[in-house]
This record gives structure tokens, sequence and C-alpha cells, in this order.
């Protein structure tokens, strides 16, 4: 039983790891809202369909951001950021297919 609580958590330390060398921000955390609740809360603000998606640190906040082509608007997405710790919205624009990063 040892071993398998010592394999499971090796593995999830080299999980860890191997994001922070990637240079991805470290998972939501505790108490703080999981990828599947940001987009549902991002699709309620915007329904459409999810064309990028990304964690990342803005402005010294952990934020999910999804870009979302929505029905009737060409050429643009809707760019919604949602809080990792709070759930939040904390940005909510639209972006020209010309001006995406």
């Amino acid at each position: 039983m040892h071993t398998l609580s010592r394999t499971a958590l090796l593995s999830v330390l080299a999980a860890f790891a191997a994001g922070a060398l990637a240079g991805n921000p470290p998972a939501a955390p505790a108490g703080g809202i999981s990828l599947a609740q940001a987009r549902a809360i991002a699709l309620q603000a915007a329904p459409g369909k999810i064309v990028k998606e990304e964690r990342e640190k803005e402005n010294g906040a952990l934020r999910y951001s999804f870009d979302i082509r929505q029905e009737g608007k060409p050429g643009q997405v809707h760019e919604i950021g949602v809080d990792v710790a709070t759930g939040k919205i904390v940005e909510d624009k639209f972006e020209a297919d010309a001006d995406r990063d």
C-alpha cells in the first residue's frame, strides 16, 4: 500500500515539475475553480464554440482565458477571462481575427 501511495505522489510531483519547467503557471489553488467550471462560466457569458483556452498569469493573478467563436459574428472571437480563485469574469471583449495572438 505504501508503495502505491509513494508511486502516486512521485507521479504528481513529476507532472508538476514538468509543468513548471515548461513555464506553465501552477495548478489552481485549493478553493479555486476547475477548468471545467471556468468553461461553463465563459460559455454562459458568451455562448459559442471555444477555439482556444489557456490558464495564464496576468497582472499577478491566475485566470483561465477562452477565445469563443459565436454564430453571427464572423471574423472575430469573444475573449472571456475567468479568475481562477473567484470564478468571476475579469475580461469580456471582442477581438478581430487579425489582432489575435
